[in-house]
């Protein structure tokens, strides 16, 4: 299943053969859910299928005081999963400072940065099971920009796995891009997957756009995918499933799966791929 957004996204971010002077602009995320793709992406890398030299990535968030080499740190996460195994050059890795002496104007300076390049082209990102994307928690504005973030104690919670299960050693802050700032994205790919996240994906495309679930706020994005495992879709109704197999099997009887990446150029206006 993780096959086939590692497959759109590197088409997406490379298939235009990006100069230089203009490189493709991403957003990456961090999490269970997309290790996957980026395996995918290494792999892709080392068959010579994509390049990254002339992509310019912005991650979405970052705990506020790890230091940027603790094992659990988003730096040291996107390094050891993707960054080191592609030749994408370090200076085009933009990753949140934790530990800036001024939070406030860490997260301004992102914002202007992600603006200095003309913005994010394809922004990827997994949410959590109360529905929040980034950092971005229940009640949190749906217009919100790059800021400090309260964790709720549910999201502490859940990742005390990755430190020993100890409460207290989890961060209770990060910076986190907004809302906002992921929907101001040409276009956005969301990966849901296990049944511990079956309701935040119903509430995602069967109820209406809503601050408490902020992943909602996809379904008046323009060009917005979302990408989600069987057991994802347990609290969806069946006729809505159904409505969406219908579609991919109708997709891939007239066009033809091997013709996806041609429509996805005409689309989007990108060119050959390198």
């Amino acid at each position: 299943m993780l096959h086939a957004p590692a497959q759109y996204f590197s088409l997406a971010s490379t298939s235009s053969s990006p100069p230089a002077e203009r490189p493709f602009v991403i957003g990456l995320p961090t999490g269970a859910s997309p290790i996957g793709v980026y395996k995918r992406l290494v792999n892709l890398y080392n068959d010579g299928k994509v390049s990254f030299k002339h992509v310019v990535s912005f991650n979405m968030d970052e705990y506020v005081g790890l230091p940027r080499d603790h094992p659990e740190s988003y730096h040291s996460f996107m390094w050891n999963h993707l960054f080191k195994h592609i030749d994408i050059p370090p200076e085009n890795v933009n990753i949140l400072n934790g530990n800036a002496d001024d939070l406030q104007e860490e997260c301004q300076q992102y914002e202007d940065k992600i603006k200095s390049y003309g913005g994010i082209e394809l922004f990827m990102g997994g949410i959590g099971p109360d529905g929040h994307i980034a950092f971005n928690e229940p009640g949190s504005s749906l217009q919100s920009r790059t800021r400090v973030k309260t964790l709720a104690y549910e999201t502490i919670l859940a990742n005390a796995r990755f430190f020993g299960g100890d409460v207290s050693k989890v961060p209770k802050l990060a910076l986190t891009v907004g809302v906002g700032t992921v929907m101001d994205a040409r276009e956005v790919v969301v990966i849901i997957t296990g049944a511990n996240k079956a309701i935040a994906l119903a509430k995602c495309i069967e109820e209406g756009v809503n601050h408490m679930w902020t992943v909602s706020a996809i379904q008046t994005h323009p060009r917005s995918l979302v990408v989600c495992d069987d057991d994802a879709t347990l609290e969806l109704h069946v006729k809505t499933v159904r409505y969406f197999k219908s579609i991919e099997q109708v997709q891939d009887e007239m066009i033809g799966r091997e013709n996806l990446e041609v429509l996805h150029r005409k689309q989007t206006g990108l060119g050959a791929s390198i």
